[in-house]
């Protein structure tokens, strides 16, 4: 099912039509003369369902007057408008009327002025009352109060994450751009929600280091799918410890993440690249090192301390001339080293109860690991005594 939810203000522009009239033009091939711009998106839409959005002091008599409803209704609408008091009821007629004439339904959802964190709040649980999961919504914030556009961008990630909608679109007919031929463009600001979308990636990414989250993202921004699928792997073969095939496809297609000119890719490009930059490192224990630290950041300690002990082992390896791909002698090269530098022990029995769950063989590690700040300060005294940084 498709939606238009379409806010409506205390404009008084015009003391018949509330607003001002206007010719929209929403592409070549379509325009209309209006002063209230979300009839005029919904002759456009054709959505199969339209939420007028409005407090108690909105211009609902204005509007429904206009559109040639009951005059009675318009009437006692009319004095709740003036002193802030309309109510569902007073509504209850003219939605009714209007979605007979419209022929879809109409539903007319009162709403708080969203003067705090409070009202902003609800007005964002009302919204979800009255949409559906899988629901197809787009949102016109072109009248209502000024302050209500960057609640609606508020709203529709929330739906979205809530509610389990999608939001298609958000409009905004743009008066104030007006042309010299007397039409007023209308703007598409899906744009920003598609922003959003970056910034919840990073904000993923940062939480838990799956960089994979980014492919979408680029596919959508223009990158080529194949490509996208590349940076996918990459971070698959990362999270599970491997970090030579992470690398190898990361050398693939870290050149396509830098030349790309996207949109948003290129807003977010260089940050995207700052965070996949481990690579770059000239061996191997220093890309493990690097992945070490970068989760310990994250605070996923079991990938840090996994990550710090292949780091060991790979240098040991390299140290013995052992090839660091050869699972025999990474193990050989482990044992070797131990015997020179026994605090690995300590990092081996933490790497194994973070990944078992189970009690450590000692009690300074029991303790170590019930509170995170010892947890977080032996790993780096490790990393200092392990590889002399």
């Amino acid at each position: 099912m498709t939606t238009l939810i379409s806010f409506l203000g205390k404009g008084r522009a015009d003391p018949k039509t509330g607003y001002r009239t206007a010719n929209y033009r929403f592409d070549a091939g379509f325009s209309r003369t209006v002063p209230f711009f979300g009839l005029a998106l919904t002759d456009y839409l054709k959505p199969d369902r339209l939420i007028l959005v409005g407090t108690a002091g909105s211009m609902w008599d204005v509007f429904f007057e206009r559109e040639g409803i009951d005059d009675e209704a318009v009437l006692h609408l009319m004095a709740a408008t003036e002193n802030g008091e309309v109510d569902e009821q007073l509504l209850a007629l003219p939605r009714q009327q209007l979605s007979e004439r419209l022929g879809i339904p109409v539903d007319c959802l009162l709403i708080p002025y969203a003067r705090d964190a409070a009202e902003q709040a609800g007005i964002l649980h009302r919204l979800a009352t009255v949409v559906e999961q899988g629901e197809h919504l787009s949102i016109d914030v072109t009248h209502g109060f000024r302050h209500l556009p960057m609640l609606a961008l508020v709203a529709a990630r929330y739906l979205s994450r809530i509610a389990g909608v999608k939001v298609e679109e958000l409009y905004y007919g743009a008066l104030e751009m007006q042309t010299t031929d007397g039409e007023t463009p209308v703007l598409r600001l899906g744009g920003l929600l598609d922003m959003l979308d970056w910034v919840d990636a990073l904000a993923s990414y940062d939480k838990d280091g799956d960089y994979g989250v980014f492919a979408p993202l680029l596919a959508a921004d223009g990158m080529d799918k194949g490509r996208t699928d590349l940076l996918a792997q990459a971070a698959y073969f990362e999270r599970t410890s491997n970090p030579v095939r992470a690398r190898e496809t990361l050398t693939s297609v870290f050149p396509s993440v830098e030349a790309h000119q996207g949109a948003l890719g290129s807003l977010f490009g260089d940050t995207l690249k700052q965070r996949i930059g481990w690579f770059r490192g000239a061996m191997r224990e220093d890309w493990e090192l690097s992945l070490a630290a970068a989760y310990q950041a994250r605070r996923d300690y079991l990938r840090a301390a996994t990550f710090m002990y292949e780091a060991f082992t790979t240098r040991a390896c390299n140290d013995r001339r052992y090839n660091p791909n050869d699972f025999d002698r990474r193990r050989d090269a482990y044992h070797e080293a131990r015997e020179q530098q026994p605090a690995v022990r300590q990092l081996e029995h933490l790497r194994n109860a973070l990944a078992h769950g189970v009690r450590p063989r000692s009690n300074q590690d029991t303790r170590t690991l019930d509170d995170e700040n010892r947890l977080r300060s032996k790993l780096e005294m490790l990393r200092k005594d392990l590889f002399k940084l």
